[in-house]
């Protein structure tokens, strides 16, 4: 059995810090793993960022109420369920990411949790275990399932290369110059084809 891998945010659905950066006007909030690869620093500076604006869960939620998932998303996941087990392996927050899950049809996510206080202060981030993406995939192959992953950022690097097949997706150019390993495509249609030629099976569009 093979199992896709996807990463969440810039794959399936708008990276959620800049949707938020956009709307509050806060330039740091911009910056993603596409920019800061150290995530515990990527982290740090956004909490220092919303503790500092005085923004908590609650101005967060109200803006991922807005979006919908990127155009073209939810006929690819369909498109990919059918022909594979899939799991979304995210280093976003079960506290985001509900509304737009629904959106694709809740699909199985494994990601990270808040901490917030009585105020809706976020106050820390637990992460569900070190460097989970790889450690997923590292997982699966030891129940014996083949995994082909797809992701766009320095976060989803180590699973891509964990995997049996790790294809680079919608990624920015420095990413893409720095894993050539890795095929990088741009489009969901290309995205599919990355998938069948990763296969062992005899898939087709």
């Amino acid at each position: 059995m093979e199992l896709a891998c996807l990463d969440l945010e810039g794959v399936l659905i708008p990276e959620i810090w800049i949707k938020f950066a956009e709307k509050t006007g806060i330039e740091a909030l911009k910056a993603t793993t596409r920019d800061i690869p150290d995530y515990d620093e990527l982290m740090t500076m956004r909490l220092a960022e919303l503790d500092k604006a005085g923004l908590g869960l609650n101005e967060i939620q109200e803006v991922i109420a807005t979006l919908s998932p990127l155009e073209g998303a939810p006929e690819f996941l369909n498109w990919l369920r059918e022909r594979f087990q899939v799991i979304i392996l995210s280093d976003t927050f079960y506290e985001f990411a509900g509304p737009l899950m629904k959106q694709l049809g809740y699909p199985t996510l494994l990601c990270h949790k808040l901490t917030v206080d009585e105020k809706g202060k976020v106050v820390d981030y637990n992460l569900r275990q070190a460097n989970p993406k790889r450690q997923c995939i590292a997982a699966f192959k030891t129940l014996y399932y083949r995994t082909i992953a797809a992701g766009d950022s320095y976060n989803d690097t180590t699973m891509l290369a964990e995997a049996d097949a790790g294809i680079l997706f919608s990624a920015p150019r420095n990413v893409i110059d720095e894993f050539p390993q890795f095929p990088a495509v741009h489009t969901y249609e290309e995205l599919k084809q990355a998938f069948i030629d990763a296969s062992v099976r005899n898939l087709t569009l």
